[in-house]
C-alpha cells in the first residue's frame, strides 16, 4: 500500500463526500445525480474498510494522525485521527449513509440534487465530529451537521415539519452556545490552545471543572438526548423524512455521547463523579421514561423515537459508572443502537412509501402479504429489547453488569426498562404483523422489493453477528476503554 496514501487515508475519506457535493453541482440529469450519490458514499465505506482493518487494536492513543497549521495566529490546526471510541462511529456513519441514499431512491422526487448533497454534507461533517483532534474543527463541523439536518426536515418532512424543524434548531442551538462557553472556558484555562489531546493531559482546578463540566455536560446532554431535553427528538422523527430519521437516530445523537467520552470524562474527572450519581438517577429515569412513552404510542415512529431515549439511557448510565464494563457496554450500546434503531426506522419508511400511513392501528396481518418484511422486522423489534442471540443484549448486559458495582437498586430499574421495551415492541409486532389486515390498503401491499432488500439485510447480518461473536468491535474499543478509565478513578 503506498505510503502516502496511507498517511493521507482520513483525510481521504473526509474529502470524498465534498467532493461528491462539488461534483453534483453540475449535473441536471436526477438518473446520474441519485448513482454519484450513492458511488461517493460507497466508495467512502470502502476507504474506511482500508483504515478499519489497518487498526492496531492493542495502540491506546489515536492512529491515522493527520495534522496540518491551518489558522496559525489562533494556534488552529487541522487535526484529525481515530481510536477505538472514534473509530466505532465513523463506521456507523458510513455504512449508514449509503443505506439512506437507496431508502430514498423513489420516495424523494423533488429536489433530488440538493436531497443528496444534504446527505453528502452530513456525512462528512460527521466524520469529522468523531475524528477530530482541534477543538475548533470539532466546533465548527458539530454546527454544520445541524445545517443539513434542519433542511432535510423542513424541505422533505411530514405536515408539521416546519415546527418540528424549528424546534430542533432551537435545541439545537442552545446546545452550541453552551459548548462554546464550554470551549472558549477551556482554551483559557489549557494555555490557549485548541489541542484536545493536549487539553485532556491538563489538570484544572476544581472550580474550573465544575463551570465547564457544566457547559459540556448540558450541551451534550441536549444532543443526545437526556431528559429533560427530549422533548424535540419524538417531533423531528416524526416530520422526518425516513433518511433524517436514520441519521439522526442512528449517528447524530452519538454525538452526545461521544462528547461525554471524548471530554467529560478525560478532561473533568473530578466534576465528573462529582454529577455522576445525578446523571446516573437521571439515566435509569429516562429508561423507564422512555419506555412508558413508547407503549403509550399508536404511530410507529413516534413509538421507535421514544425507545431512543430509553436506549440512551443505558448508555449515559454505563458512561458514568466509571469502570470498564460499563464504559464498553456504552459504546457497544451506541453502535448497536444505531444499527437497530436505523433499521427500524428504515422498515417503518418502507411501509409508509406503501401506505403514506405511521399508525399501528392501519395495519395487521403482514405476515401473509410481505413475509420478508414481517422476518426482518422481527428480528430488529426483538434486537431492541436486547434479546440474547442479538447484538443489543451484549451491550445491556454490560452496562447493567457495570452499575451492578454501583447500585443493585438501579440495575433492577434498567430492567424494567428491557421489560417495557419487550412489552411496546411485542405488543406493536403483534398488531402490525399478525392477525387480519385492518384496511384494504394493508391487505393488497407487496413485499420488499431488490433495493428495500439490500438496504435492510446489511444490518440485519450484523445484528446477528455481534450478538453471536461481539469479540471483534470489543477488541476495537478495549485499548481505548483501559486509557479511559484510570482518568476518573
Amino acid at each position: 500500500m503506498n505510503s502516502i496514501f496511507t498517511e493521507h487515508l482520513l483525510s481521504c475519506i473526509i474529502a470524498v463526500p465534498f467532493l461528491g457535493i462539488a461534483i453534483l453541482a453540475f449535473v441536471r440529469s436526477e438518473y446520474w445525480i441519485r448513482r454519484i450519490a450513492l458511488a461517493c458514499t460507497l466508495l467512502v465505506f470502502g476507504l474506511f474498510l482500508i483504515l478499519w482493518f489497518g487498526f492496531d487494536t492493542d495502540q491506546q492513543g489515536m492512529q491515522f494522525v493527520e495534522r496540518m497549521q491551518w489558522m496559525p495566529t489562533f494556534n488552529i490546526q487541522y487535526a484529525v485521527g481515530v481510536d477505538g471510541i472514534s473509530i466505532l462511529m465513523v463506521l456507523l456513519t458510513t455504512l449508514l449513509s449509503p443505506l439512506c441514499i437507496l431508502c430514498s431512491w423513489n420516495s424523494v422526487k423533488t429536489n433530488v440534487r440538493a436531497f443528496m448533497a444534504l446527505i453528502l454534507l452530513v456525512e462528512g461533517a460527521m466524520i469529522v465530529v468523531f475524528t477530530a483532534l482541534d477543538l475548533f474543527l470539532f466546533f465548527m463541523m458539530w454546527e454544520v451537521t445541524m445545517i443539513p439536518m434542519y433542511f432535510l426536515i423542513i424541505l422533505w418532512g411530514g405536515p408539521g415539519r416546519i415546527a418540528a424543524g424549528l424546534k430542533f434548531v432551537l435545541y439545537s442551538l442552545t446546545g452550541s452556545l453552551l459548548l462554546l462557553v464550554g470551549i472558549l472556558a477551556l482554551h483559557v484555562e489549557g494555555g490557549h490552545t485548541f489541542d484536545i489531546i493536549a487539553l485532556q493531559e491538563q489538570t484544572y482546578s476544581s472550580t474550573a471543572q465544575w463551570w465547564m463540566f457544566l457547559a459540556f455536560f448540558l450541551a451534550f446532554a441536549i444532543k443526545m438526548p437526556m431528559l429533560p431535553f427530549h422533548t424535540w427528538l419524538p417531533d423531528a422523527h416524526a416530520e422526518a423524512p425516513t433518511a433524517g430519521s436514520v441519521i439522526l437516530a442512528g449517528v447524530l445523537l452519538k454525538m452526545g455521547g461521544y462528547g461525554f467520552l471524548r471530554f467529560c470524562l478525560p478532561m473533568f474527572p473530578e466534576a465528573s463523579v462529582t454529577f455522576a450519581p445525578f446523571i446516573l438517577w437521571l439515566s435509569v429515569a429516562a429508561i423507564l421514561y422512555g419506555g412508558l412513552m413508547a407503549l403509550a404510542q399508536d404511530d410507529i415512529k413516534k413509538l421507535v423515537a421514544y425507545s431512543s431515549i430509553s436506549h440512551m439511557g443505558f448508555v449515559t448510565l454505563g458512561i458514568f459508572v466509571f469502570n470498564r464494563q460499563g464504559i464498553q457496554g456504552a459504546i457497544l450500546q451506541m453502535f448497536n443502537h444505531g444499527i437497530v434503531t436505523g433499521a427500524m426506522f428504515l422498515a417503518v419508511g418502507q411501509l409508509y412509501d406503501r401506505t403514506h400511513s405511521r399508525m399501528i392501528q392501519d395495519y395487521g396481518g403482514l405476515h401473509k402479504q410481505m413475509p420478508r418484511f414481517v422476518a426482518l422486522f422481527f428480528l430488529f423489534s426483538v434486537a431492541s429489547f436486547g434479546l440474547p442471540g442479538t447484538c443489543s443484549f451484549i451491550g445491556e448486559f454490560l452496562v447493567l453488569l457495570g452499575a451492578a458495582e454501583v447500585s443493585f437498586v438501579m440495575v433492577l430499574l434498567a430492567m424494567g426498562g428491557i421489560v417495557l421495551a419487550a412489552s411496546y415492541m411485542l405488543w406493536m409486532l403483534q398488531r402490525v404483523a399478525l392477525g387480519q389486515p385492518a384496511t384494504r390498503t394493508a391487505s393488497l401491499l407487496s413485499d420488499l422489493t431488490v433495493r428495500e432488500m439490500v438496504t435492510l439485510v446489511p444490518l440485519a447480518l450484523i445484528v446477528l453477528w455481534i450478538g453471536v461473536y461481539p469479540a471483534p468491535m470489543m477488541e476495537m474499543i478495549n485499548a481505548s476503554v483501559a486509557n479511559l478509565v484510570p482518568a476518573t478513578k
